[in-house]
């Protein structure tokens, strides 16, 4: 009876003080109306208390924000001129030394509770909402799919191959957006391609999985820093694996359409055959373009008897089959997990490349 009596005092007691923490901050975390300044924009004005993130998308700002503002990406990087409050430790992982000292900050994690100045990327005042129609989805391999979506009637969008864009996944808790490479060309303005691999329990490929044409999508975008030079000798060199193609197919077919002559290189690499994306295709495509040349391996080549191309880790066949030059002009994207990019630019870094010249997107 004693140890009842002292559950249930505990119990009123946490639930006591519960209520007091909600009525304080009801009370005394109320920070009024604040004004948002935005580089040379008029202010808009915004309730206090909310994530910098938030209004920014609220006012048709859409920064990047791959996690859907959760701090876990660090693509919301925003200068914050004043008004900010102090850094947070959540966000120290995200930011260089260099960007702290010059005010850098993750807009998901900075709290409005006063008039705030921030600067952000030109080209992102530029970022438009859109929306789109599921037109065609097909399973590529067993846990890829890929979608084509028709923009609406008058809508296009103009973009660089290697970019992506952030779908909008619904969610009842708080806005989720999250970023998908584009692989359609640049010339084909009112649509969009995207290859999506479902991550058990992910939210954003959990969603993409399940609709059918006929469904409608909302994304902003595009987004990326990657531009390709179009000079015929600057080669690119495209590394990758499963998703990771979505980035180089756009890349490699704006190329066969624009630049034919142009020298470039596809590494793709997979654990067994029935990953290999687009393979037949890129296989007819290099018979057709006289500076283009493939290599597939795979990882796990003991599951596939009859396979007779490369086999290891993607990285290796770049060591293998591609020449060191000191053309400062080469340019490699990189497009797959963590391990895998760093091995691939150590690898490339021997072979001659700069690290300026090597631009590459994780997942």
């Amino acid at each position: 009876m004693i140890y009842i009596q002292a559950i249930l005092t505990l119990a009123v007691i946490g639930t006591g003080l519960t209520i007091l923490l909600l009525v304080l901050a009801y009370f005394f975390a109320r920070y009024g109306t604040c004004k948002v300044k935005v580089n040379d924009r008029e202010p808009f004005e915004v309730e206090g208390g909310g994530k910098l993130l938030d209004a920014l998308y609220d006012n048709k700002i859409f920064i990047p924000s791959a996690c859907g503002g959760q701090g876990t990406c660090g693509f919301c990087k925003t200068r914050v001129l004043s008004g900010g409050g102090p850094l947070l430790p959540t966000e120290l992982p995200y930011l260089t030394e260099e960007e702290q000292q010059c005010g850098t900050r993750l807009a998901c994690q900075v709290k409005i509770r006063n008039d705030i100045e921030i600067q952000v990327k030109a080209e992102f005042l530029n970022v438009k909402q859109m929306v789109a129609t599921v037109s065609e989805a097909t399973m590529k391999t067993g846990d890829i799919r890929e979608i084509h979506f028709k923009l609406q009637p008058g809508e296009t969008i103009q973009f660089q191959p290697g970019q992506y864009v952030q779908i909008l996944v619904p969610s009842k808790k708080e806005t989720v957006f999250r970023a998908y490479s584009i692989a359609s060309v640049p010339a084909d303005q009112d649509n969009i391609e995207l290859l999506v691999r479902l991550i058990p329990k992910g939210q954003g490929s959990t969603y993409l999985h399940s609709i059918q044409p006929g469904d409608e999508v909302t994304f902003t975008g595009p987004y990326g820093e990657f531009i390709l030079d179009q000079d015929p000798e600057a080669e690119l060199v495209c590394v990758g694996g499963g998703v990771g193609m979505a980035p180089m197919r756009s890349l490699i077919r704006h190329i066969a359409q624009a630049n034919p002559q142009k020298k470039t290189w596809l590494f793709f690499g997979a654990r067994t055959t029935d990953q290999l994306l687009y393979m037949e295709e890129f296989t007819k495509l290099q018979q057709e373009l006289p500076n283009f040349k493939i290599c597939y391996a795979l990882s796990e080549p003991e599951k596939c008897p009859d396979w007779k191309g490369e086999t290891g880790f993607i990285h290796l066949a770049v060591e293998k089959l591609l020449e060191k030059n000191d053309n400062p002009k080469r340019q490699a994207f990189l497009c797959g997990p963590p391990q895998m990019l760093e091995a691939a630019r150590n690898t490339l870094t021997q072979k001659g490349f700069q690290d300026c010249n090597i631009f590459a997107d994780e997942f």
